[in-house]
């Protein structure tokens, strides 16, 4: 079972694709087992390592997609043959998650799975692995509800792991609440100095967790928190985690997410793009350049912005890298929707904008950034249609629930569309949402006049 253990490390299910030579190191691995167990071992042993066979084998003719079916199915014998092993039942449940169907709206693998780890919650809830796979069935925006109890035990098993006490934030974020995802990932940081004091490695992993926490200071009010943040990773050095440099990826990021939050369109249209950055980490740069500076009124250096982000899509879909070469297309749209509204062509842009939108939403796509909804409420604001705009707003704060500016933008738009009512109630959640801020943001101080008027 070490080999079996071995090889299935190899696999981070939920976001890796193992490449030719990793597939060919966990088959070794299996081979030993299947050698150990030759002469002992238990039928219950042979069968975990059966169904992991059933994802490394075939990889010359089964893509991962297929391979991941596989083993799902392999898994569901196990945890049906064995009712009684709860390690069964939870391996299981990761495979749904696995293979889990791309895009898919129904979320049926997610919602078997949940009633399978549920069921293994209440009786070991203090499983870390349990409430970790809860958490990663309910990071959905129709699901997160469900996942706020796996997220408040789950920090508590295991308080000196930096992914342990990062992911509940991932649920915190999901249902808008700032000051639990704040908690949560200044304790992942604080935990990875720990673990990298006592040469534990794993430095990387503190970028994920800064970039959850930067989100979560904007929509608080509390964005020089956020900007002190972005000046202490400028001094820090390169990490590598997974293969990435997580530096490049946060210098990509952290500035573009800052200047588009505050709707500092110059800024975002002067960002510096981080040459040794992976291709969709420039990306997201150039998406945020060509914002800024299609917002800004700068037509043409927002067209040359967008041809990078076509480039490096083209060149994504040419290498047949599909989940990047979707990314970048979604960035690329939304970069579009902007430069064609700053050619007056808004119908366009405005059904861009949407069908990003509506993807966006049936998907449940993660959210560290600006959604597509915001931008098209936000667009056709400019546009002097403020009914439409409201009801965007609100649309968005469903599935994005306490962002700043979709509060802000949904209170704007009552108040222009002639609905004071409205208007006041959602200037009162940003006041709320912000309450202990000392945040000089315009935006900000008319919701507390229109609150102090109301009172």
């Amino acid at each position: 079972m070490a080999h079996w253990g071995a090889a299935i490390s190899l696999w981070h299910q939920l976001w890796d694709q193992p490449n030719a030579a990793t597939i060919q190191r966990a088959s070794e691995e299996l081979k030993k087992a299947d050698k150990t167990h030759s002469k002992a071992g238990t039928a219950r042993e042979r069968d975990y390592i059966a169904a992991l066979r059933a994802f490394y084998s075939n990889s010359e003719k089964l893509d991962h997609e297929a391979r991941a079916r596989a083993y799902s199915a392999a898994m569901e014998k196990v945890y049906e043959r064995y009712p009684d092993d709860h390690e069964a039942a939870a391996f299981y449940a990761l495979s749904l998650l696995a293979s889990e169907p791309d895009n898919d709206t129904t979320f049926a693998n997610r919602k078997k799975a949940g009633a399978i780890l549920e069921k293994l919650f209440a009786l070991e809830p203090n499983h870390p692995g349990i409430a970790h796979y809860l958490i990663h069935t309910y990071d959905k925006p129709q699901l997160a509800e469900l996942g706020l109890p796996a997220a408040r035990r789950y920090a508590q098993i295991a308080p000196f792991s930096p992914h342990a006490v990062h992911m509940p934030s991932h649920i915190f974020a999901r249902v808008g609440d700032w000051p639990d995802s704040i908690k949560s990932n200044l304790a992942s940081i604080a935990a990875t100095h720990h673990a990298a004091a006592m040469h534990m490695g794993g430095e990387g992993h503190q970028f994920h967790a800064m970039d959850f926490l930067i989100y979560a200071y904007l929509q608080i009010g509390r964005e020089d928190e956020a900007a002190k943040v972005i000046d202490e990773v400028k001094s820090m050095p390169a990490m590598e985690m997974a293969g990435r440099d997580m530096h490049a990826f946060a210098m990509s990021k952290f500035p573009a997410m800052y200047a588009l939050e505050l709707h500092c369109w110059t800024d975002a249209a002067n960002l510096e793009v981080i040459a040794n950055a992976t291709p969709d980490d420039r990306a997201y740069t150039y998406w945020a350049k060509a914002i800024g500076a299609a917002r800004s009124g700068d037509q043409a250096a927002a067209k040359k912005d967008l041809a990078e982000i076509e480039t490096i899509h083209t060149d994504y879909v040419a290498s047949h890298k599909t989940y990047m070469a979707e990314d970048t297309e979604r960035l690329e749209q939304e970069a579009s929707a902007w430069v064609l509204h700053g050619d007056g062509k808004d119908n366009d842009a405005t059904a861009a904008l949407r069908k990003v939108a509506d993807h966006e939403d049936a998907v449940g796509a993660e959210q560290t950034s600006m959604p597509a909804r915001e931008m098209l409420a936000d667009m056709l604001l400019e546009m002097h249609h403020p009914e439409q705009a409201l009801a965007e707003y609100q649309g968005d704060l469903k599935f994005n629930p306490n962002r700043f500016h979709g509060l802000y933008g949904a209170a704007h738009a009552a108040e222009l569309a002639g609905q004071p009512s409205e208007a006041t109630k959602y200037y009162a959640l940003l006041v709320k949402t912000c309450d202990g801020s000392n945040s000089a943001r315009p935006e900000l101080a008319k919701a507390r006049q229109a609150v102090v008027a109301l009172k």
